[in-house]
């Protein structure tokens, strides 16, 4: 049956079966950890060299390379303006909702045993020392770890490089296009294992921390979750349908990427593919190739919604009261740490302990409360932020004009087929862009 066969269904059932088997059979679901493990690294490996021939080949496809400024420019006042809102977005919530409140944690008690590795990391997460990593210290170093920003930013000079070049660029071009339909042709490969690394990831999961074992501090995890569903569908909705077209079908339309971003908790292996279904959408190859691997470390709007929310949560649990200007410089630190965190499980937790180090108003003991949720929470964290950056690269398509509207609706509402689930290679809508 074609149901069965799908990519969609596949995700589904071994979701499913990753919940049971942690919940039923913990032990051994712990063991499977391994295979969510290995399909992260297989979809990660190819990262790179996906984010370089698509960035290289939409920038020397470009008509107007003057507009590239203005893409840019208006591609971060949008992350800025939705990173500030998802902030607030948090923190109006954990004021109202209170999931800290009657705790009455003394920090002095609390064990630090595990926080090492962490704030080793946020360490690390300086602002200066962010927009340093992005250039890489050799040509080939960029590709090596694997690191999107790095690469993003030697693709751009490549591409400018074999846009002024011309004719004599050509060749290079024409190769790098040829490479490009090989590493998407190499993905669809992997995405086929993509039900396999759902269903470990997800059993270790459970099988780990339980689904029973909550407790109290559940009414947090419900918080995180009702605030990202407050921006997904109430925020980005209404984006949606100022530029004319549907939040609901676009989430449907991407239904595969967020299943397997709900099994990984990490939105990295699904970057590939979403290069992929954005341009199937009638979104210009340069325009996607420059907004979607950026807004993957300036526009984490999960994260930033988890890092007000739970901040204020240990303050709560600790009876800890804030004053306004507290808040807000503790907010604007947050603006910045929210850009250094990666789409990978885990990174939200280190720029969290990243801002607690630097504002001392929050004892850092604090995140011990989070260690062990904080699993629960990733999968929140990341749904929210694949959903802004897919809105935010259609928006600004189509402010652009570099996106095909009927193309875009006719796509949504299933009156075109998208991106196939087999081994097809990547239709490259428009390859010469218009921006």
């Amino acid at each position: 049956m074609k149901v069965v066969k799908s990519l969609y269904f596949q995700i589904l059932c071994a979701v499913l079966l990753g919940v049971v088997v942690g919940h039923f059979w913990a032990q051994q679901a712990i063991a499977l950890k391994p295979l969510g493990d290995a399909f992260i690294k297989l979809i990660k490996m190819m990262i790179a060299p996906v984010v370089f021939c698509t960035i290289v080949t939409g920038i020397a496809g470009m008509n107007d390379k003057r507009s590239l400024g203005r893409l840019l420019s208006k591609t971060m006042l949008l992350f800025l303006g939705l990173t500030v809102i998802s902030l607030f977005i948090g923190l109006v919530a954990v004021y109202v909702f209170k999931p800290g409140a009657g705790m009455n944690i003394d920090p002095s008690h609390l064990s630090t045993a595990g926080l090492s590795q962490y704030t080793e990391s946020a360490a690390k997460l300086g602002v200066v020392e962010f927009f340093m990593h992005i250039i890489p210290d050799t040509f080939i170093g960029a590709f090596s770890k694997g690191e999107v920003l790095p690469v993003l930013f030697i693709a751009v000079l490549c591409g400018f490089a074999l846009s002024s070049l011309g004719d004599r660029g050509k060749p290079v071009l024409d190769v790098l296009e040829a490479a490009s339909q090989m590493v998407f042709k190499i993905f669809s490969y992997l995405m086929r294992f993509a039900p396999i690394g759902a269903f470990g990831a997800l059993a270790f999961t459970v099988g780990q921390y339980g689904i029973t074992s909550l407790g109290s501090l559940a009414k947090l995890i419900m918080t995180l979750y009702v605030a990202c569903a407050f921006f997904v569908f109430v925020v980005l909705g209404s984006i949606c349908r100022a530029h004319g077209f549907s939040l609901w079908k676009l989430l449907r339309y991407l239904r595969e990427e967020f299943l397997v971003v709900l099994g990984t908790s990490s939105t990295e292996p699904v970057m590939p593919r979403m290069l992929e279904k954005l341009q199937a959408l009638g979104c210009s190859k340069g325009v996607v190739g420059l907004v979607l691997p950026t807004g993957y470390s300036f526009n984490l709007d999960g994260t930033a919604i988890y890092l007000s929310l739970a901040a204020i949560f240990i303050a709560q649990a600790c009876n800890i009261d804030l004053t306004v200007t507290q808040t807000l410089t503790m907010l604007a630190i947050m603006l910045l740490s929210s850009k250094g965190a990666a789409g990978v499980t885990g990174s939200g937790f280190v720029a969290l302990a990243s801002t607690l180090t630097v504002i001392h108003d929050i004892p850092l003991a604090g995140l011990a409360l989070l260690i062990g949720i904080d699993r629960f929470m990733s999968e929140a964290r990341a749904l929210t932020s694949l959903a802004s950056n897919a809105v935010a690269t259609v928006v600004i398509s189509i402010s652009e004009n570099a996106c095909d509207r009927q193309v875009l609706l006719d796509t949504l509402d299933g009156k075109k087929p998208a991106v196939p689930d087999g081994d097809q290679t990547w239709d490259r809508v428009g390859t010469t862009t218009h921006i």
